[in-house]
């Protein structure tokens, strides 16, 4: 289950970064974000919250250095 955790994490981060293009994020405000996506999806799916937060907030600092949230 941890492996769809991780995919939820990476495609709800980005989904919801791409929000964020009006107000120029940092990679913080991206990392904050992706950590908030992260922990809810875990919480709801039952996973680790601590795990999903972390596997969401890489996601959501990186999403722009590989283009998918620019």
């Amino acid at each position: 289950m941890s492996k769809f955790l991780a995919i939820a994490a990476l495609v709800g981060t980005t989904a919801i970064a791409g929000c964020t293009q009006g107000i120029n994020p940092t990679d913080t405000d991206r990392a904050l974000i992706g950590a908030g996506v992260g922990a809810t999806i875990a919480s709801v799916s039952g996973e680790n919250v601590v795990k999903g937060a972390a596997i969401g907030g890489a996601a959501g600092a990186l999403c722009n250095d590989v283009r998918l949230c620019e």
